[in-house]
């Protein structure tokens, strides 16, 4: 099977994760993904692949000479909770122009280089994207088919000499919980590698401190009528806390290793409402310092209204990986020399985000992250460059290959 029609089988299959349920997976949908990809992973000779439970997909490669040596490679089979994936309808654009695609015309959704200026760099290649009206989902199968190319590869080359091979796929990674329930010692690699990120030049190895935050509001509904010097309007007083943080703190107004605090929901009336932040940094002094920020803001608002009008609770999610792989940067060198011989030009940058990668290095499992030729993620104008996407391929080829 081409890369290409893999990576659009994949999409077609809605995978959106659930961060409601409250159940693992989040959502019953991701297994029809994992089962398919355990079937065919058999078909390409993988004869011990598996789903359990969990909805964590495992398969492992035996090395074909003489070496101990085991690399694994991952990647989510869930889809943002942001934008639905359901009747997603890839399409390809061959030899594109850099300039501007009309994805819906009927609803006017046009892709463009005004809005995207990374767009003019896929000059005369290959991308794909939707009609519109969905998410693509090349976050992360776009990963998944590439990790899926490399083991077609090898069954198909008997003769291409490698070392062993764990391949897994988790759910729920857009949601934090992908590496919830990730049985290490099963999946039995001496490192690993993500393969979810964007550019096919980047290596990743450092990522957000990571806390999330919810500040419930108390009110105090009164008529109308009769509300003066009485009613306390809980929604209102919610958004004097919001006001309370550092403008300069908002997502649009950082980059690079800039920290942010993301007002992500808001629900509420007059008697109670709640406000839910992540909260990034990649320093972790500086992120203690935004999370005081918040205290403050709670001690002010009590101050105001009185005690018990507002409770802020905040809680650690994962941590910067960069400590851990800094140590052995040696599975990050390596990658980066093999872009380069292939003629670009390595990078590594900041992840302004998380990665199951993250949780499974303070798990024991050294894991950076690889790119996957995706851009424009959780949303109706993500496309995937498929030039990109081969390049990841054989990325991957020459990282198991006998030196």
């Amino acid at each position: 099977m081409e890369l290409a029609e893999r990576f659009m089988n994949y999409c077609r299959i809605d995978t959106q994760s659930d961060p409601n349920s409250g159940t693992t997976p989040s959502s019953d949908k991701q297994f029809n993904l994992a089962n398919l990809l355990v079937r065919e992973l058999k078909q390409l000779g993988v004869s011990d692949a598996k789903v359990n439970e969990y909805c964590v997909v495992y398969g492992h490669i035996k090395a074909n000479y003489e070496t101990d040596k085991k690399i694994g490679f991952i990647a989510h089979m869930d889809t943002s909770d942001q934008m639905s994936g359901e009747n997603c309808k890839p399409r390809v654009l061959e030899n594109f122009s850099g300039n501007a695609a009309n994805l819906n015309k009927d609803l006017n959704i046009i892709l463009n280089v005004e809005v995207f200026p990374d767009l003019a760099k896929t000059k005369g290649k290959t991308i794909i994207v939707t009609d519109g009206t969905t998410l693509l989902g090349g976050d992360d199968k776009a990963g998944i088919a590439e990790i899926m190319d490399l083991v077609q590869y090898i069954h198909e080359h008997p003769e291409f000499k490698h070392c062993g091979i764990s391949v897994a796929f988790t759910p729920d990674e857009e949601i934090g919980e992908g590496a919830k329930y990730f049985d290490i010692e099963e999946f039995d690699a001496d490192y690993a590698y993500t393969i979810d990120g964007e550019e096919a030049n980047n290596v990743e190895y450092e990522n957000f401190n990571a806390a999330s935050a919810i500040v419930k509001i108390k009110g105090l509904s009164i008529h109308p009528g009769s509300a003066k010097d009485k009613m306390i309007n809980a929604s209102l007083v919610a958004i004097e806390f919001n006001s309370l943080l550092p403008e300069k703190d908002r997502p649009e107004n950082t980059e690079g290793y800039e920290g942010f605090n993301h007002l992500t929901d808001i629900e509420g009336e007059v008697e109670n409402c709640k406000l839910e932040y992540i909260i990034r940094n990649h320093d972790r002094e500086l992120l203690d310092k935004q999370k005081e920020d918040f205290y403050k803001a709670e001690k002010i608002i009590n101050k105001k209204y009185g005690t018990g009008t507002c409770a802020v609770e905040i809680f650690d999610t994962y941590k910067n990986m960069r400590e851990l792989i800094e140590p052995h940067i040696e599975i990050v060198e390596n990658v980066k020399k093999i872009i380069n011989d292939l003629g670009l030009e390595a990078a590594s940058k900041p992840i302004r985000g998380g990665t199951d990668g993250a949780i499974l290095t303070y798990k024991g499992l050294l894991c950076p992250n690889i790119g996957t030729g995706t851009r424009n993620c959780h949303g109706k104008y993500e496309y995937v460059i498929v030039e990109e996407m081969k390049i990841i391929v054989e990325v991957l080829k020459r990282l198991v290959a006998v030196n």
